[in-house]
């Protein structure tokens, strides 16, 4: 059994409330401290990226939504072994759609691919898309995770979600919100021995910027079956907890003892969007998602079962010049960790469900 040690090892800045009196700033150990500046908003850090939310609270679930109305070069990489997507097919180098206009992710599993009608009509309206005749048609890819066990499974995002998410990205400002927001609203951890004993998790959001302007950031929805765990300190921050509940019990030791998980098909997935100001081409998008998922394997345990859909996009916006793919896709990894573990640290207690601000 592991204790819930809150704050243990943490790499930067906490959300608000969350152990303020221990606030270390993110350095990467890798690259000296004197190119690396502390994360400041998450993925609006980069320019011409735009990222919003939609919570439906009655159930709770919701959608994420993040914008390049203008474009951007667009990657994905699927790990998960039962993924829910949309127009994943197009972001592969060998096609010809080069650039996408948004990426939405959502709650609701495979009812929740309606959220990409509602930002293409948004992005339509705006005028952006991919020229096809008379029209524009906006390039918008999707991934939902499976939040269906949690309140009442017929609310569910829809177009109109979607819409509201992409009219929240295009006027808001200032930090994008963390915790039970958008497609986290219903997400949770430590279903491996089944929902009585998992823990709340949500969005999180990290950015990280070198002292040569180029910008690398990620938005996460954290839905998985096994455990968060801190990668610089290998220590559990939440997951499956014990039978009495206030401990946690390693969903790792667990299958190493030969104790099978729950049978909760669809319940563990982890997606997310990974965005840079870095110039690439597709097949470099393509790689830099690959790369992210390590931060998603490091962050999660265990992560790309037979069962969850995990999922990691990437969006280059092309205004920074001369980055080097192995820089880029190395950050992209921490900032999905990061973001991952700020997911948890955000989260707050549903009914049935605690987050780790509850755990003693």
């Amino acid at each position: 059994m592991v204790r819930v040690a809150a704050c243990a090892g943490l790499m930067m800045a906490l959300p608000a409330g969350a152990c303020a009196q221990n606030r270390p700033a993110y350095v990467d150990r890798s690259i000296a401290e004197d190119h690396v500046q502390t994360p400041k908003r998450g993925i609006r850090d980069i320019p011409g990226v735009y990222a919003g939310h939609h919570t439906l609270s009655a159930r709770p679930t919701g959608c994420t939504v993040v914008l390049t109305p203008d474009g951007a070069v667009g990657g994905v990489d699927v790990r998960g072994g039962a993924p829910g997507t949309r127009e994943t097919d197009l972001l592969d180098p060998v096609n010809s759609v080069q650039r996408v206009n948004g990426i939405a992710l959502s709650g609701g599993s495979a009812y929740g691919l309606d959220v990409a009608t509602g930002v293409s009509r948004f992005l339509e309206e705006q005028g952006s898309g991919f020229p096809a005749g008379p029209v524009r048609v906006p390039i918008v890819p999707a991934a939902v995770l499976f939040d269906l066990s949690i309140g009442d499974p017929s609310i569910r995002p829809d177009a109109d979600c979607g819409y509201r998410a992409a009219q929240a990205a295009m006027a808001g400002e200032g930090e994008l919100a963390e915790g039970n927001v958008g497609a986290g609203a219903g997400a949770t951890v430590g279903k491996i021995a089944g929902m009585a004993r998992a823990m709340k998790a949500g969005v999180g959001t990290a950015s990280i910027e070198l002292s040569s302007g180029l910008v690398v950031a990620a938005v996460v929805a954290v839905n998985p079956v096994g455990d968060v765990v801190d990668p610089r300190t290998g220590r559990i921050v939440a997951g499956v907890r014990t039978e009495q509940g206030d401990e946690l019990a390693d969903a790792s030791q667990m299958l190493r003892e030969g104790r099978p998980p729950a049978e909760l098909p669809g319940s563990n997935t982890v997606i997310g969007i990974v965005a840079t100001n870095a110039t690439l081409t597709q097949a470099e998008a393509t790689k830099v998602a690959q790369m992210a998922q390590d931060g998603l394997a490091r962050a999660v345990r265990p992560s790309h079962t037979p069962w969850d859909g995990d999922t990691i996009f990437a969006l280059a916006t092309g205004t920074h010049e001369g980055a080097d793919l192995t820089t880029v896709g190395a950050l992209a990894a921490d900032v999905v960790a990061e973001a991952i573990l700020r997911s948890v640290y955000a989260a707050e207690s549903i009914e049935g469900v605690p987050a780790l601000s509850d755990m003693p």
